[in-house]
């Protein structure tokens, strides 16, 4: 599926690449700081948590997770430093540590990562939808749909592993006044 996304995104690239390219407005610059200052601050959580599992899926996942962080970071980045938007200042890497080393009390469980990048990934969707919406310049939205079917696929892919571990939190189903109970 990402070869396929890929193919369509070069084309739609390819579409639009002739466009005049005005300056970002304030949205879109403050969309682009917002994103990558999320992005920036993500992949040290990652790692924290690269530290902390000995699971071999939540590894797999994380470890996904988190080079598709750093290649949005790096794509990010190199836009704002050409269109003039200053970088935030971003949070130090974490030091690779021994899982079997950190006290029970401080350790997350799997579960705990999981839906903690879990909701990582969601807020990333919605950030990337809103700001696509608020995008001009078509090449700008096209990064943000990019970034979004990129979270989509990966967010997909932990859904489909937490259902399978147990780790998917799941509301009460809703049943309304009245309704016919089955």
């Amino acid at each position: 599926m990402p070869n396929t996304l890929e193919a369509m995104f070069d084309y739609l690239r390819t579409r639009f690449d002739d466009e005049p390219k005005p300056r970002p407005h304030i949205g879109e610059a403050m969309g682009c700081w917002l994103y990558y200052t999320a992005i920036a601050e993500e992949v040290p959580i990652l790692e924290a948590a690269l530290n902390t599992t000995t699971d071999k899926d939540l590894l797999h996942i994380l470890k996904d997770t988190k080079k598709l962080a750093l290649h949005q970071m790096q794509t990010i980045e190199e836009f704002m430093l050409k269109e003039g938007i200053p970088l935030s200042d971003t949070s130090e890497k974490k030091p690779v540590s021994n899982p079997d080393s950190i006290p029970m009390g401080v350790k997350a469980t799997d579960s705990e990562i999981a839906n903690l990048i879990s909701a990582k990934i969601a807020t990333n969707i919605v950030m990337c939808a809103t700001n696509n919406s608020q995008s001009i310049r078509s090449d700008i939205g096209l990064m943000w749909m990019r970034f979004q079917s990129e979270k989509s696929v990966l967010g997909l892919e932990l859904k489909t592993k937490m259902k399978e571990r147990g780790w998917l939190k799941v509301p009460p189903a809703y049943i309304p006044p009245g309704a016919p109970i089955q």
